[in-house]
């Protein structure tokens, strides 16, 4: 069932902003299959599909992204969809279509197993993951998942469990200088060649190290400014990708740039900022080694595959932050070995999509 729900998921197209039709498909799907659906409208959108299985015991959050990037050039395989020995490639086969698949095949089959043998399930599928997560934030704020336990996302790790992520501040920087003619710089002040300077300094910022998300990380993004005329430019801004680390708020983001500039004796004024977001802050998040549902995952994983996964943690963000902070539970991040995400010729392996799928199931009829 998972391998053929793959082939259907990618041939839908759905860059983030146009999730209408995957999302009626899925809603279809599930319907078919017996299950009340319900659709929360994420406003530009499309709806988040949700649907419920009543159990005992724990309650667990299935969840998954509908919404891909967008078609990127230089494919060479079908990105509808194409088959080439055990790799399956398509846009957004890895990323997260084939984990999706493997949600919603474990999520069927538990029900047909009697409620006392099954844990209570949600089953999520969310819009936008890869712009701001305004469908996983829209679930969150719905209260829809108040009474959840756990949390499992089916991101690609290549069958390794991910405990935690750094999150991610986006910072503007502005510096503003003085205009004067292009022939006389010297009587003016070049906003664009001091922001240069600063955004070459920014390796000399000290980084907080966490023991297990490691430390965080600058990434100037873009950087712009422009002269009016033969002039002296006044002014320029740069967004800056921050990457954070537990114990790095947004105090400590503002104060280290302002300090930076001091450091530099940066000329003219400058202004930290957040660059807006319609949805909150992705904050970093970890979950204990020793956490029940993790060793619950451990035992399931060597039930199926032999062994236990290796354990990781992201290096950038997700859905995934915002179960691990806002919703507050514990988040585990598990899917199939694929590659090439967000790039051409974006592939995954369909037997490791049907291991996934049965380590999925086996987890959750070890949650009773």
């Amino acid at each position: 069932m998972e391998f053929d729900l793959l082939k259907e998921l990618v041939s839908i197209s759905s860059p983030f902003g146009k999730e209408e039709e995957i999302s009626r498909f899925i809603a279809s799907f599930l319907e078919e299959h017996g299950f009340d659906v319900e659709l929360l409208p994420v406003e530009g959108f499309g709806s988040d599909v949700i649907a419920h299985l009543p159990g005992r015991s724990y309650t667990v959050v299935l969840n998954g992204h509908m919404d891909t990037v967008n078609l990127s050039p230089g494919w060479t395989k079908n990105p509808k969809g194409e088959l080439e020995g055990d790799r399956f490639y398509g846009l957004g086969s890895a990323d997260m279509k084939a984990g999706l698949a493997a949600l919603l095949a474990a999520f069927v089959e538990m029900a047909e197993l009697p409620r006392k043998e099954r844990p209570t399930v949600i089953f999520t599928a969310v819009v936008d993951e890869e712009g701001y997560s305004r469908g996983a934030w829209e679930l969150i704020r719905s209260g829809k998942l108040d009474r959840t336990d756990v949390v499992l996302v089916a991101e690609p790790t290549n069958e390794r469990l991910m405990l935690g992520a750094r999150g991610r501040f986006v910072v503007q920087v502005e510096v503003f200088g003085k205009k004067a003619h292009a022939a006389r710089p010297h009587e003016g002040l070049n906003a664009i060649e001091e922001l240069g300077r600063f955004v070459g300094s920014l390796w000399k910022i000290r980084f907080r190290n966490h023991r297990k998300l490691g430390a965080g990380s600058y990434c100037t993004l873009s950087i712009e400014g422009s002269a009016d005329g033969l002039s002296v430019p006044d002014y320029a801004r740069a967004i800056i990708d921050r990457h954070i680390v537990i114990g790095e708020d947004w105090e400590r983001v503002s104060s280290e740039l302002l300090n930076l500039a001091g450091r530099i004796k940066l000329k003219g004024d400058i202004r930290v900022s957040k660059f807006e977001r319609p949805t909150p802050d992705m904050l970093p998040y970890v979950v204990r080694e020793n956490d029940r549902f993790v060793n619950i995952f451990k035992s399931a994983h060597r039930a199926v595959l032999g062994g236990e996964p290796e354990i990781i943690y992201g290096r950038s963000v997700g859905d995934f932050n915002y179960f691990g902070t806002y919703l507050n539970k514990p988040t585990l991040v598990y899917g199939p070995v694929g590659g090439n995400w967000h790039g051409s010729d974006e592939w995954v392996s369909v037997e490791s999509l049907k291991r996934v799928k049965r380590v999925y199931v086996e987890f959750l009829k070890a949650l009773v």
